[in-house]
Protein backbone atom coordinates (compact mmCIF):
# COMPACT_ATOMS: atom_id res chain seq x y z
CA UNK A 1 0.00 0.00 0.00
CA UNK A 2 1.23 3.49 -0.85
CA UNK A 3 0.73 6.38 1.15
CA UNK A 4 0.39 10.18 0.67
CA UNK A 5 3.44 11.59 2.03
CA UNK A 6 2.16 15.83 2.94
CA UNK A 7 -0.65 18.18 2.43
CA UNK A 8 1.08 20.80 0.11
CA UNK A 9 -1.89 23.10 -0.83
CA UNK A 10 -5.59 23.76 -0.92
CA UNK A 11 -7.21 25.42 -4.25
CA UNK A 12 -9.93 28.43 -3.19
CA UNK A 13 -12.30 30.07 -5.91
CA UNK A 14 -13.10 33.45 -4.23
CA UNK A 15 -15.32 36.45 -5.72
CA UNK A 16 -12.80 39.12 -4.42
CA UNK A 17 -9.86 37.88 -5.94
CA UNK A 18 -7.81 41.02 -5.30
CA UNK A 19 -9.01 40.99 -1.49
CA UNK A 20 -7.61 37.52 -0.81
CA UNK A 21 -4.94 37.32 -2.99
CA UNK A 22 -3.62 41.00 -0.62
CA UNK A 23 -4.88 39.57 2.66
CA UNK A 24 -3.11 36.03 1.96
CA UNK A 25 0.29 37.95 1.17
CA UNK A 26 0.79 41.22 2.58
CA UNK A 27 -0.79 40.13 6.07
CA UNK A 28 -0.86 36.52 6.54
CA UNK A 29 2.79 36.13 4.84
CA UNK A 30 3.00 33.84 2.22
CA UNK A 31 4.93 35.17 -1.30
CA UNK A 32 3.38 35.03 -4.32
CA UNK A 33 5.16 32.53 -7.05
CA UNK A 34 3.09 32.73 -10.37
CA UNK A 35 0.37 33.40 -12.16
CA UNK A 36 -0.79 31.35 -14.94
CA UNK A 37 -3.92 31.07 -16.77
CA UNK A 38 -5.83 32.92 -14.10
CA UNK A 39 -4.38 31.10 -11.00
CA UNK A 40 -2.27 32.90 -8.39
CA UNK A 41 -0.05 30.23 -7.21
CA UNK A 42 1.11 31.52 -3.65
CA UNK A 43 4.35 29.87 -1.58
CA UNK A 44 5.23 29.54 2.62
CA UNK A 45 8.49 31.01 2.86
CA UNK A 46 10.30 28.25 4.76
CA UNK A 47 8.56 25.50 2.34
CA UNK A 48 10.04 23.36 -0.61
CA UNK A 49 6.56 22.44 -1.58
CA UNK A 50 6.08 24.81 -4.80
CA UNK A 51 2.69 26.40 -3.07
CA UNK A 52 0.39 25.91 -0.52
CA UNK A 53 -2.10 28.33 -1.67
CA UNK A 54 -3.99 28.59 -5.25
CA UNK A 55 -6.35 31.27 -5.98
CA UNK A 56 -8.96 32.00 -8.67
CA UNK A 57 -11.82 34.14 -9.65
CA UNK A 58 -15.44 32.96 -9.28
CA UNK A 59 -18.66 34.43 -9.04
CA UNK A 60 -18.97 31.87 -5.57
CA UNK A 61 -17.15 31.09 -2.96
CA UNK A 62 -15.45 27.58 -3.31
CA UNK A 63 -13.08 25.08 -2.22
CA UNK A 64 -11.45 24.19 -5.80
CA UNK A 65 -9.03 21.55 -5.20
CA UNK A 66 -6.89 19.40 -2.13
CA UNK A 67 -3.49 18.83 -3.11
CA UNK A 68 -1.03 15.83 -1.49
CA UNK A 69 2.22 15.25 -2.19
CA UNK A 70 3.66 11.24 -3.16
CA UNK A 71 7.23 10.03 -2.91
CA UNK A 72 7.25 9.05 -6.45
CA UNK A 73 5.35 8.82 -9.99
CA UNK A 74 5.03 4.95 -8.98
CA UNK A 75 3.52 6.06 -5.81
CA UNK A 76 0.93 8.15 -7.87
CA UNK A 77 -0.29 5.37 -9.67
CA UNK A 78 -0.59 3.06 -6.88
CA UNK A 79 -2.61 5.86 -4.68
CA UNK A 80 -4.75 6.19 -7.45
CA UNK A 81 -5.41 2.88 -8.11
CA UNK A 82 -6.17 2.12 -4.68
CA UNK A 83 -8.56 5.28 -4.76
CA UNK A 84 -10.23 3.29 -7.67
CA UNK A 85 -10.73 0.15 -5.59
CA UNK A 86 -12.27 2.29 -2.52
CA UNK A 87 -14.69 4.08 -5.05
CA UNK A 88 -13.60 7.28 -6.14
CA UNK A 89 -14.77 9.24 -8.97
CA UNK A 90 -11.37 9.65 -11.44
CA UNK A 91 -11.13 12.96 -12.53
CA UNK A 92 -7.90 12.49 -14.32
CA UNK A 93 -5.94 9.50 -14.63
CA UNK A 94 -1.97 9.49 -13.70
CA UNK A 95 0.04 12.14 -16.27
CA UNK A 96 1.73 15.43 -16.21
CA UNK A 97 0.41 18.26 -13.64
CA UNK A 98 -0.97 21.10 -14.58
CA UNK A 99 1.03 24.70 -12.78
CA UNK A 100 3.71 26.39 -12.87
CA UNK A 101 6.08 23.38 -10.54
CA UNK A 102 5.35 20.32 -13.43
CA UNK A 103 5.11 17.50 -11.79
CA UNK A 104 3.26 13.77 -11.99
CA UNK A 105 -0.53 13.77 -10.93
CA UNK A 106 -3.69 12.20 -10.39
CA UNK A 107 -6.83 13.79 -9.89
CA UNK A 108 -10.20 12.15 -8.55
CA UNK A 109 -12.92 13.26 -5.99
CA UNK A 110 -13.51 11.64 -2.19
CA UNK A 111 -17.11 10.12 -1.06
CA UNK A 112 -18.16 14.06 -0.22
CA UNK A 113 -17.43 15.60 -3.52
CA UNK A 114 -14.22 17.00 -2.63
CA UNK A 115 -11.39 17.25 -5.43
CA UNK A 116 -8.25 15.82 -4.72
CA UNK A 117 -5.04 15.73 -6.15
CA UNK A 118 -1.85 13.68 -5.55
CA UNK A 119 1.12 14.60 -7.33
CA UNK A 120 4.86 13.71 -7.29
CA UNK A 121 8.08 15.22 -8.97
CA UNK A 122 7.21 18.84 -8.91
CA UNK A 123 9.91 21.43 -9.10
CA UNK A 124 10.77 22.28 -5.06
CA UNK A 125 11.33 25.80 -4.07
CA UNK A 126 14.71 26.86 -2.29
CA UNK A 127 12.98 27.49 1.04
CA UNK A 128 14.64 30.46 2.63
CA UNK A 129 15.35 31.03 6.26
CA UNK A 130 13.35 33.43 8.16
CA UNK A 131 14.18 36.67 9.92
CA UNK A 132 14.00 36.56 14.19
CA UNK A 133 10.36 38.41 14.11
CA UNK A 134 9.01 37.91 10.91
CA UNK A 135 6.27 35.61 12.11
CA UNK A 136 5.03 34.22 8.70
CA UNK A 137 4.12 30.99 7.98
CA UNK A 138 6.59 28.03 7.65
CA UNK A 139 4.35 25.63 5.54
CA UNK A 140 0.76 24.53 5.70
CA UNK A 141 0.28 22.54 8.51
CA UNK A 142 -3.58 21.34 8.11
CA UNK A 143 -7.19 21.26 6.86
CA UNK A 144 -10.41 20.21 8.57
CA UNK A 145 -13.31 18.51 7.22
CA UNK A 146 -17.04 18.49 8.01
CA UNK A 147 -18.37 15.29 6.77
CA UNK A 148 -21.92 14.06 6.73
CA UNK A 149 -20.34 10.36 7.20
CA UNK A 150 -17.28 11.25 9.08
CA UNK A 151 -16.49 7.61 10.52
CA UNK A 152 -17.15 6.31 6.94
CA UNK A 153 -14.47 9.16 5.43
CA UNK A 154 -11.77 8.14 8.05
CA UNK A 155 -11.97 5.13 7.13
CA UNK A 156 -11.79 6.03 3.20
CA UNK A 157 -8.92 8.62 3.66
CA UNK A 158 -6.67 5.22 5.15
CA UNK A 159 -7.79 2.83 2.15
CA UNK A 160 -7.09 5.56 -0.31
CA UNK A 161 -4.39 7.85 0.73
CA UNK A 162 -2.73 5.68 3.11
CA UNK A 163 -3.71 7.66 6.15
CA UNK A 164 -3.08 6.42 9.64
CA UNK A 165 -5.25 7.01 13.04
CA UNK A 166 -3.73 9.47 15.30
CA UNK A 167 -5.93 10.11 18.07
CA UNK A 168 -10.09 10.64 18.68
CA UNK A 169 -12.28 13.46 19.92
CA UNK A 170 -15.25 11.63 21.52
CA UNK A 171 -16.18 9.58 18.45
CA UNK A 172 -17.01 12.65 16.63
CA UNK A 173 -13.45 13.82 15.51
CA UNK A 174 -10.25 12.12 13.90
CA UNK A 175 -6.99 13.20 13.66
CA UNK A 176 -5.13 11.58 10.58
CA UNK A 177 -1.72 12.07 9.91
CA UNK A 178 0.34 10.80 6.84
CA UNK A 179 4.04 12.16 8.31
CA UNK A 180 5.51 12.24 11.65
CA UNK A 181 3.17 15.20 12.30
CA UNK A 182 0.42 14.49 14.20
CA UNK A 183 -1.98 15.24 11.97
CA UNK A 184 -2.21 16.85 8.20
CA UNK A 185 -5.87 16.09 8.32
CA UNK A 186 -9.20 16.15 10.47
CA UNK A 187 -12.56 15.07 10.22
CA UNK A 188 -15.73 15.99 11.90
CA UNK A 189 -19.24 15.75 11.69
CA UNK A 190 -21.26 18.38 9.56
CA UNK A 191 -22.27 19.64 6.31
CA UNK A 192 -19.67 18.65 3.33
CA UNK A 193 -17.13 21.41 3.48
CA UNK A 194 -13.87 22.87 4.63
CA UNK A 195 -13.29 23.76 8.12
CA UNK A 196 -10.38 25.79 8.53
CA UNK A 197 -7.03 25.71 6.42
CA UNK A 198 -4.24 25.56 9.00
CA UNK A 199 -0.58 26.66 9.06
CA UNK A 200 2.83 26.35 11.21
CA UNK A 201 4.43 29.07 12.41
CA UNK A 202 7.71 28.62 14.71
CA UNK A 203 7.28 29.39 17.59
CA UNK A 204 4.22 30.46 20.50
CA UNK A 205 5.80 33.80 20.17
CA UNK A 206 5.64 33.85 16.27
CA UNK A 207 2.08 33.38 16.90
CA UNK A 208 1.25 35.86 18.95
CA UNK A 209 3.60 38.52 16.79
CA UNK A 210 0.95 37.00 13.88
CA UNK A 211 -1.99 38.01 16.10
CA UNK A 212 -0.69 41.29 16.36
CA UNK A 213 0.15 41.52 12.95
CA UNK A 214 -3.55 40.70 12.40
CA UNK A 215 -5.13 43.02 15.00
CA UNK A 216 -2.81 45.99 13.31
CA UNK A 217 -4.57 45.17 9.91
CA UNK A 218 -8.16 45.28 11.46
CA UNK A 219 -8.35 41.37 11.14
CA UNK A 220 -11.01 40.66 13.96
CA UNK A 221 -9.53 37.37 15.84
CA UNK A 222 -11.95 34.64 15.42
CA UNK A 223 -10.40 32.01 18.09
CA UNK A 224 -7.58 31.70 20.15
CA UNK A 225 -5.14 32.40 21.43
CA UNK A 226 -5.08 28.80 22.85
CA UNK A 227 -3.53 25.37 22.69
CA UNK A 228 -5.43 22.39 21.73
CA UNK A 229 -5.09 19.15 23.72
CA UNK A 230 -4.67 16.40 20.43
CA UNK A 231 -2.00 17.37 18.92
CA UNK A 232 -0.52 19.87 21.87
CA UNK A 233 -0.30 22.56 19.53
CA UNK A 234 -1.32 26.28 19.55
CA UNK A 235 -3.69 28.17 17.97
CA UNK A 236 -5.44 31.63 16.48
CA UNK A 237 -8.33 31.78 14.27
CA UNK A 238 -9.49 34.23 11.41
CA UNK A 239 -11.31 34.38 8.63
CA UNK A 240 -9.84 35.87 4.96
CA UNK A 241 -12.24 38.94 3.36
CA UNK A 242 -14.03 36.18 1.13
CA UNK A 243 -14.80 34.06 4.46
CA UNK A 244 -12.11 31.32 4.60
CA UNK A 245 -11.41 30.63 8.02
CA UNK A 246 -7.26 30.26 8.52
CA UNK A 247 -5.28 29.10 11.44
CA UNK A 248 -1.46 29.99 12.59
CA UNK A 249 -0.23 27.09 15.12
CA UNK A 250 2.77 26.04 16.41
CA UNK A 251 4.00 23.51 18.16
CA UNK A 252 1.88 20.31 16.52
CA UNK A 253 3.12 17.45 18.49
CA UNK A 254 5.40 14.86 16.40
CA UNK A 255 4.66 11.09 16.00
CA UNK A 256 6.39 8.24 16.85
CA UNK A 257 5.01 5.95 14.10
CA UNK A 258 6.70 2.59 15.57
CA UNK A 259 5.73 3.21 18.80
CA UNK A 260 2.12 5.85 18.92
CA UNK A 261 -0.82 4.41 19.91
CA UNK A 262 -4.04 6.28 19.45
CA UNK A 263 -5.76 8.03 22.48
CA UNK A 264 -9.19 8.98 22.21
CA UNK A 265 -10.15 11.99 24.29
CA UNK A 266 -13.12 12.93 25.99
CA UNK A 267 -14.50 15.91 24.61
CA UNK A 268 -15.01 19.16 27.61
CA UNK A 269 -14.14 23.19 26.79
CA UNK A 270 -10.37 22.44 28.48
CA UNK A 271 -9.60 19.37 25.86
CA UNK A 272 -10.71 21.70 23.02
CA UNK A 273 -8.46 24.81 24.66
CA UNK A 274 -6.38 23.56 27.52
CA UNK A 275 -5.34 27.66 28.39
CA UNK A 276 -9.45 28.48 28.67
CA UNK A 277 -7.98 31.74 26.75
CA UNK A 278 -10.03 31.35 23.33
CA UNK A 279 -13.13 30.99 25.45
CA UNK A 280 -13.07 34.04 27.48
CA UNK A 281 -11.58 37.01 25.45
CA UNK A 282 -14.48 39.09 24.25
CA UNK A 283 -15.69 38.54 20.68
CA UNK A 284 -14.40 34.85 19.66
CA UNK A 285 -17.06 33.28 17.75
CA UNK A 286 -15.21 29.60 16.81
CA UNK A 287 -16.16 28.09 13.97
CA UNK A 288 -19.26 28.92 12.65
CA UNK A 289 -22.22 27.73 11.04
CA UNK A 290 -21.20 25.34 8.26
CA UNK A 291 -23.04 24.92 4.64
CA UNK A 292 -21.78 22.39 2.30
CA UNK A 293 -19.33 23.77 -0.23
CA UNK A 294 -20.20 25.43 -3.70
CA UNK A 295 -17.29 22.90 -5.02
CA UNK A 296 -18.87 20.01 -4.38
CA UNK A 297 -18.36 17.34 -7.29
CA UNK A 298 -17.02 19.70 -9.70
CA UNK A 299 -13.88 19.18 -11.87
CA UNK A 300 -11.46 21.75 -10.98
CA UNK A 301 -11.15 25.15 -13.32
Amino acid sequence: MASVTDLQYVALAVPDLAAERAFFTDIWGLEEVAEQDGKIYLAAAASAHPYVIRLRQDDEKKTDLVGFTAASAADVDVIFAQAQAAGAKVISAPGPAEGPAGGYACRFFDPDGHALEVIAEATPRIPRELGKNEAVPLQISHIVLHSPQHKALVEWYAAALGFRLTDWLGDFMAFLRCSTAHHRLAILPGPPALNHIAFDVRSIDDLMRGLARMTNNGVQLQWGPGRHTAGNNTFTYYSTPNGNTVEYTSDLEEVDEASWQPTVYTPGLEVMDQWGTGRIIAGNKPHAEMSPDKGLWQVPA
